[in-house]
């Protein structure tokens, strides 16, 4: 049955920024269509409430504080999950900032640009290298990163965020280069690359970013989890290395 391939009941997720946002309609994709949920992330009244929520329709969730820069943590809480569940099926690495300001580079400060750098990327290498190996060795795995559409294009036009860009950029070639490495092994990796949506923080003036997306509105944060499913189920068995763009027609331009 068609409902069987986009199924993920009894499969075990690690979601890092799974407290609000994007990150909390991607663990609500999962955990209302029978997932085990682990989310990971720094603001704990958030991550909190979204346990709640999703408990009360019924998930198993495990909630883990901690920050995606801090590899100790990651490399735990991952550990943990293997050790509790016996597996790790799919691992989102959602977490993710933006510049400080838009601005030119030549305006860019040293700490906004690491601390984007840190986040962004390095938050992603580390949760990858992290659940990688365990997939490696149960022989199967979905990994999706969460990159953007302006790590395929340049915002530099409408929202200029150098160190963004060139962050969600790498995350893009990353997820390429990861997907080669472990094609062989069963273990699939692909981008998610979102345009503009609206949550509870970006864009706080959207009157911009409407006149910019062809639809004429904003992404609605239950959009994404469609893609969600598909990448993290049986659907996308046979895709690995790719970028899945859900922007409104932005880049269609």
């Amino acid at each position: 049955m068609i409902t069987d391939i986009f199924s993920v009941k009894g499969k075990t997720a690690f979601l890092t920024g799974a407290a609000a946002g994007l990150g909390r309609a991607m663990a609500e994709a999962l955990g209302e269509n029978g997932a085990i949920l682990w989310l990971y992330d720094r603001d704990s009244g958030a991550l909190e409430a979204t346990a709640k929520a999703l408990r009360g329709q019924g998930a198993k969730v495990t909630t883990v504080l901690g920050d995606v820069t801090d590899a100790a943590a990651l490399t735990q809480a991952i550990a943990d999950l293997v050790a509790a569940e016996g597996r790790l099926d799919i691992c989102i690495t959602n977490a993710g900032i933006s510049d400080a300001s838009p601005s030119l580079l030549h305006d860019v400060q040293d700490a906004d640009w690491t601390r984007v750098i840190d986040v962004n990327l390095n938050g992603v290498f580390l949760t990858c290298r992290a659940a990688l190996g365990h997939m490696v060795a149960q022989g199967h795995g979905k990994v999706i990163t969460v990159a953007s559409m302006w790590g395929l294009a340049a915002p530099a036009g409408a929202f200029p965020r150098p160190a963004y860009a060139a962050s969600k950029g790498a995350v893009v070639n990353l997820t390429r280069e990861m997907a080669l490495h472990y094609a062989d092994k069963g273990i699939q990796i692909n981008a998610l690359c979102p345009g503009i949506f609206q949550t509870e923080t970006r864009p706080r003036d959207p009157t911009a970013a409407i006149a910019y997306t062809p639809m004429g509105r904003l992404g609605r944060p239950r959009e994404i989890k469609g893609a969600t499913l598909f990448l993290a189920s049986s659907a996308s068995d046979f895709m690995t290395g790719q970028t899945l763009v859900i922007d409104g027609g932005v880049l269609a331009r």
